[in-house]
């Protein structure tokens, strides 16, 4: 039976107080001639200092964190879970906005590192007493952090954050922006059940227009070689979006026709100032997900979700907890073992701590300068310091 049209799949695009700028697409031809062709990944030095978004990334920077998160996988299914390659650092947690996943996985990602953790409890902090957030960060690098890990509900605080700061910073959800680690663990766990991401056909489903992870898993699946397609109502999908490299589609079938991946996304009404859909009854009869739409994308086909679910409105209860195609659960675990891939490679980058065979010596002033030599590594890769 052919199914009706939406009373509002034609409605025009609703316009936002702020458009994040579009990602382009990336390909082999955009990646520096140095790390074209085969190199090896355990003489590659990743060459950042943040991680503030998947754009400015390379194929080769992203297959080196997913190399390690690789690594850490395994190590995290082992028994005893410690590695102390963050002994003596310490990781600072800055979340505006409420997170389980995110926080919770980087809090057990530094702690099996070796690190000193410390979440910042911003509901009783000087921010709920007006502290701006320069002032916070210039408190907070006062106390000598390694690593900051920030999610900001605006687009661009955490890169504005990165420049008053001394130590590496990692954005965990900027806005409307980007949110690397998620498209990096999503990367992860789809190399893991699949193979070579290139040249599979993978469906990014629901709220696209608020969305930071499809933001980043675009600019990650595009730089990996995959065919990505957004599928959102009009009034969900972003301005600009076609510039993204991924094909676009309003009908949930013929989008889904022929995937391998279908990835399903949070509907964020708390971004939502006016009336995108009629209702979310609505919504899920044309762009939930369940068992007859699934079944336009291949047998084989496997689903995901960043979390967390509305159940009966993204998807159906059934596909959620599929035992053989829900990699749902799957996600949350590369989660961990990609922010440990993160929090280690980012701390080797940095030039005033001492590393492995490295030492830390005091100048007059009290600063402190830190030489590092050789090649430091984790549970099986090394890392080249800079």
């Amino acid at each position: 039976m052919t199914p009706h049209t939406s009373p509002f799949c034609h409605s025009p695009i609703r316009a936002t107080l702020f458009t994040p700028p579009a990602l382009p697409p990336r390909s082999a031809c955009d990646m520096p001639p140095e790390i074209t062709g085969d190199p090896s990944m355990a003489d590659y030095a990743f060459p950042h200092r943040h991680l503030l978004g998947i754009e400015g990334l390379n194929r080769l920077d992203i297959e080196t964190l997913l190399e390690l998160g690789d690594k850490y996988v395994e190590l995290n299914r082992q028994r005893v879970k410690h590695a102390g390659t963050l002994n003596g650092q310490t990781l600072v947690n800055l979340f505006f906005e409420n997170s389980t996943r995110t926080q919770g996985s980087f809090e057990i990602a530094g702690r099996r590192l070796g690190a000193d953790v410390v979440t910042m409890p911003i509901a009783t902090s000087s921010v709920k007493k007006g502290e701006t957030l320069i002032d916070t960060a210039m408190t907070l690098n006062a106390m000598r952090p390694d690593l900051l890990v920030i999610r900001h509900p605006s687009s661009g605080a955490v890169k504005l954050l990165s420049r008053k700061v001394d130590c590496a910073v990692i954005n965990a959800g900027d806005g409307t922006h980007e949110h690397p680690t998620q498209a990096l663990l999503d990367a992860l766990t789809i190399r893991r059940r699949v193979g070579d991401i290139g040249g599979l056909k993978i469906a990014i489903c629901g709220d696209i227009l608020h969305s930071r992870v499809a933001r980043s898993n675009v600019a990650c699946l595009n730089i990996l070689g995959a065919e990505v397609r957004l599928i959102a109502p009009r009034t969900l999908t972003p301005p600009g979006a076609a510039d993204w490299g991924a094909k676009i589609f309003t009908d949930m079938r013929a989008g889904l026709k022929g995937c391998d991946v279908v990835m399903m996304l949070r509907l964020q009404q708390e971004r939502m100032d006016g009336a995108y859909l009629p209702s979310a009854r609505e919504y899920f009869h044309f762009w939930g997900l369940d068992e007859e739409k699934l079944s336009h994308a291949k047998p084989t086909a496997f689903v995901m979700h960043p979390g967390p679910m509305n159940r009966g409105v993204e998807i159906e209860s059934g596909i959620a907890d599929h035992k053989t195609r829900s990699l749902i659960t799957e996600q949350v675990e590369m989660g961990v073992a990609v922010r440990m891939a993160v929090l280690e490679t980012l701390a080797k980058n940095a030039p005033e701590i001492g590393l492995a065979t490295g030492t830390a010596t005091a100048t007059a002033t009290g600063t402190a300068t830190g030489t590092t030599t050789g090649t430091t590594t984790g549970p099986g890769i090394g890392v080249k310091t800079r």
